[in-house]
């Protein structure tokens, strides 16, 4: 039991410290492209490439980790997200960002599966929650954290934070190769490795095929629009408000704050007394609002309280359909939910595309449109997600 609770620490450790790298770039990354004069259509393109990597990637790193074991991937991981965030701090000119950007999404894809499948290969039954719940809050307290470092290293220089979490990064490689063991005996391994990225995208056209349709074009839609606010967001306040890192950071910082206070306290009890279709409805109509409060902030502090509505309503929705997908099918679970996120990371790729196209017409276009695409997706759950007779099911 002892050794349980060490490895969930150190995995705990490791995925804050990737999710830290990840979360050190949002207050950053819009003063980067803008020291080298590029659009908030190339910074559109930049943030879309980690999703695009990590879907295509998140099923070969998985079938990585089932032939060899868990614990070189996670090395991999951690190393890779290293040499990603190095790259960032070194960067010169736009290509390198791009590169950087590129490698930290495909090591992210190592790193996450592979720790959701450590804690598979490692824990009973009854203490498989618990372990994921450590997945959930190492995501939480390193999306707070890292914004923030950002924003306070980044004000006197951009290149600090980068190297700050590169070499913690670092650290829980060494602390993974030195103390984490392998969870995967070699008699349960897969020797046959499947790098066919092609039946990722057969399983999800199969999906829009099937009655998890209307899940899947939610959750798609949802993922699309939320990104709208969330791509391109460091721009915007550079170019409305005059801000620098320190103030994104804090701005950043209020959003994962009430994130993960909402998940963690108010999301599952809000499901149980009204369900999860009147909390998608409720949060829709609220993403619908915010999106225009936020156009409505004059000042850090009213742009601190309208991003921390909008996050409060974004915190109540992701959950809440993902519930409803592992409720509402018959389908294995990790199918699934593979599928559903699937379509959230192809929305978060094609999203910020836009965004960055409609900041460099008009810095409140993006937000304007975010909000259209939820009063969109509350139509589409108003009159297509009704209460289901029976679970779904995709025809043999």
């Amino acid at each position: 039991m002892q050794s349980q609770r060490r490895n969930l620490a150190l995995l705990y450790f490791t995925l804050t410290v990737i999710l830290l790298g990840f979360g050190v770039l949002i207050p950053l990354e819009a003063f980067l492209v803008d020291k080298f004069g590029a659009s908030g259509q190339e910074l559109g393109t930049l943030i879309s490439l980690h999703a695009l990597c990590q879907l295509l990637f998140s099923p070969i790193w998985g079938s990585i980790s089932d032939s060899v074991g868990r614990k070189p991937i996670l090395m991999v991981g951690a190393l890779g997200n290293a040499l990603s965030l190095l790259m960032f701090g070194l960067s010169t000119q736009l290509w390198m960002l791009f590169i950087a950007r590129a490698l930290a999404g495909i090591f992210a894809a190592a790193t996450l599966p592979t720790a959701l499948a450590f804690i598979s290969d490692s824990t009973s039954r009854e203490d498989r929650g618990g372990g994921m719940g450590v997945i959930g809050a190492a995501m939480g307290t390193g999306m707070v954290l890292g914004p923030g470092i950002g924003g306070w290293l980044g004000a006197n220089s951009l290149s600090l934070p980068f190297f700050v979490a590169g070499g913690l990064s670092l650290l829980a490689a060494l602390l993974i190769y030195l103390i984490l063991p392998e969870s995967l005996p070699a008699r349960d391994r897969n020797l046959r490795v499947e790098l066919d990225i092609k039946s990722r995208f057969s399983a999800m056209w199969s999906g829009l095929k099937g009655p998890l349709a209307l899940f899947l074009m939610l959750s798609f839609l949802v993922s699309f629009g939320l990104s709208n606010m969330e791509g391109v967001f460091g721009l915007f306040a550079l170019e409305r408000f005059g801000f620098g890192p320190a103030q994104v950071g804090i701005v950043m910082v209020v959003v994962g704050s009430v994130v993960a206070l909402v998940q963690m306290l108010l999301t599952g009890p809000a499901t149980k007394r009204w369900g999860e279709r009147t909390i998608i409805k409720a949060a829709l109509i609220g993403l619908t609002g915010t999106f225009l409060l936020i156009l409505t902030a004059v000042d850090l502090p009213s742009l601190m309280l309208t991003t921390g509505l909008f996050a409060f309503t974004n915190a109540m929705l992701r959950p809440s359909i993902s519930s409803l997908v592992s409720k509402e099918t018959d389908l294995d679970q990790g199918f699934a939910l593979g599928l559903n996120s699937s379509f959230m990371s192809l929305g978060r790729f094609v999203g910020p595309l836009l965004a960055g196209f409609l900041l460099d017409i008009r810095t409140d276009l993006p937000y304007l449109a975010g909000s259209l695409f939820m009063f969109v997706g509350f139509l589409f759950v108003q009159f297509k997600l009704k209460k289901p007779e029976e679970k779904i099911t995709l025809p043999a």
